[in-house]
């Protein structure tokens, strides 16, 4: 290579150099130019921002300042507001106390002037009181010398008439409580138990301890005694029953304390007397199917008295005896059929004052239930009922109800009281039991005795079986207060001294007449009198 192709690419590379120093001149400025444009944009943006950010700060600062003061301003206001109350307190409390202060100065001061005339006026009245003692001693002197009675006997006499006055009272006051009390009670009370009496539909029948068998004919009476009485002493060796053959014709008469017993053997007599052949090993034979029958038909009526009084749960031994409780009297009454009665009658009470009625119903179902081996065992129906109820696990209100229905012990649930009031009713209902002619006598006699104890009584009548006494009084002696004592009094001496079943009605009557005739010159005659005639009506239920 020569020297003018170096020169000239020396040359070249020379301007060419120069042409990129002038362009890379010319372009870097134009760069720096853009360059220094946005940076001046973006400090014109960020100074906006700057501005409008400090803007907002601002707002929200004096926004806060203000809520804060505000808040401030009113928890002073407030603070103050509470203060001032205080204050108003305080000032009213200071102007009580300077009230109550100067109230009680006051009342000091007449309180003090109040002693000084208490004491003005006791000195007074000591001197008055001396005066009055002396004039009523001089009256009282006077007094005795014009009544000629002294101080004693005028106190005695002016006593009894108090005495009297507050007797009479006393008796108007009493009356007046019964009634009110027996406007209260009776209405309710009557309905309770005429409702459960009324429910009650049962059969009645009368056993008694001879039973007697009619016979065929005559001669058939010396095939029962048999040859030398064999006949008759097996019968009632088997038995344990006695016969007892005397001149009635075509009759003979059973004997035994035990009515199971007497029943076998009426049915066992009733079959020999349909043999014309009676040997004592047929006897023996024929007892036994008697027994077995008895035994059928007390267990069929044990059956159908817990079934028609939906009892359930039974111990065997309890239905056994309420079975032979079939054949058992007292008074006349037949005691299964009253335990019966006693069971429905409690349940409808126990019903209507909302207690448990199977409870009340199983109580009154076994309230006797000793007397159907009462004699055959020792002790009493209710000591032999306890030990029966007891031992077959039964209710302890049931055991409290065999005991407390003869008072042997106090009820422990109103139930217990609910069968004694069913076993009274039942048993004191007419016509359920028989009483002894004597013995109806002497109840009678005793009723009217009674009744004649008592002052002012003129007549006593004992009337409706004994149920209700009537007592006619003498009208000047008695006046009506004193006549509702006496019903009071002659009813409280009956219940003490008296043993009775139910209740006996007292009534007094006292009437006064004045009689006038006509066409006659005479006075008025005043009679008190009362009129004696019996009413012979039906007597009440109770």
């Amino acid at each position: 290579m020569d020297s003018l192709s170096i020169i000239i690419m020396c040359a070249a590379g020379i301007v060419m150099f120069i042409l990129g120093w002038v362009f890379a001149t010319y372009f870097g400025k134009n760069k720096v130019s853009e360059i220094r444009k946005i940076a001046e944009n973006t400090i014109r943006e960020a100074k906006r921002e700057a501005e409008t950010i400090r803007n907002e700060a601002e707002v929200k600062s004096k926004q806060r300042w203000h809520q804060i003061k505000m808040k401030i301003v009113s928890e002073t206001d407030e603070r103050e507001k509470r203060l001032k109350q205080y204050e108003q307190k305080l000032v009213n409390r200071e102007r009580e106390i300077r009230n109550k202060m100067s109230g009680t100065v006051e009342k000091e001061q007449l309180l003090q002037r109040s002693q000084k005339d208490l004491t003005t006026q006791q000195e007074q009245l000591q001197t008055r009181a001396q005066h009055v003692e002396s004039v009523i001693h001089q009256q009282m002197e006077k007094l005795e010398n014009i009544t000629k009675l002294s101080y004693e006997e005028a106190k005695k006499q002016f006593l009894e008439s108090v005495a009297q006055r507050a007797q009479k009272e006393a008796a108007e006051l009493m009356l007046q409580m019964k009634s009110e009390a027996t406007q209260k009670a009776s209405f309710e009370a009557k309905w309770i138990i005429s409702d459960a009496i009324q429910r009650l539909a049962s059969d009645q029948t009368a056993e008694i301890t001879l039973t007697t068998v009619d016979l065929p004919n005559e001669k058939i009476k010396g095939a029962i005694i048999g040859r030398e009485g064999r006949n008759i002493k097996a019968f009632e060796q088997i038995t344990g029953v006695k016969v007892i053959i005397d001149d009635t014709p075509e009759v003979l008469v059973l004997s035994s304390m035990d009515p199971v017993k007497r029943e076998i053997a009426r049915l066992a007599m009733l079959r020999l007397t349909e043999t014309p052949n009676i040997q004592p090993e047929f006897i023996e034979d024929v007892v036994e199917r008697c027994k077995k029958q008895v035994e059928t038909a007390m267990n069929k009526a044990s059956d159908e008295v817990l079934n028609s009084l939906n009892i359930k749960n039974v111990a065997p031994e309890m239905k056994q005896m309420l079975g032979r409780l079939k054949y058992r009297t007292s008074y006349g009454q037949n005691v299964l059929q009253h335990s019966k009665e006693v069971a429905l009658l409690a349940g409808n009470m126990a019903s209507e004052l909302g207690y448990d009625v199977q409870l009340a119903r199983r109580a009154g179902l076994f309230h006797d239930i000793g007397k159907a081996t009462s004699n055959e065992n020792e002790g009493s129906h209710v000591t032999i009922g306890v030990e029966v109820t007891t031992r077959c696990k039964e209710h302890e209100v049931v055991i409290n109800s065999v005991l407390a229905h003869h008072d042997e012990a106090e009820p422990i649930h109103p139930i217990s009281q609910l069968v004694t009031a069913a076993d009274i009713i039942s048993g004191s209902r007419p016509g359920a039991r028989r009483e002894p002619l004597e013995a109806y006598g002497a109840r009678i006699e005793k009723l009217e005795q009674i009744a004649q104890q008592f002052d002012g009584v003129s007549k006593v009548y004992a009337i409706f079986a004994g149920r209700e006494i009537r007592i006619v009084v003498e009208a000047e002696k008695m006046d009506d207060a004193q006549s509702a004592m006496l019903s009071s009094n002659v009813a409280q001496k009956i219940q003490n001294e008296m043993q009775y079943p139910g209740q006996i009605k007292v009534v007094v009557i006292r009437e006064r007449r004045v009689v006038r005739y006509t066409n006659s010159t005479s006075p008025a005659v005043d009679e008190a009198r009362i009129e004696e005639a019996v009413v012979s009506d039906s007597p009440s239920q109770n």
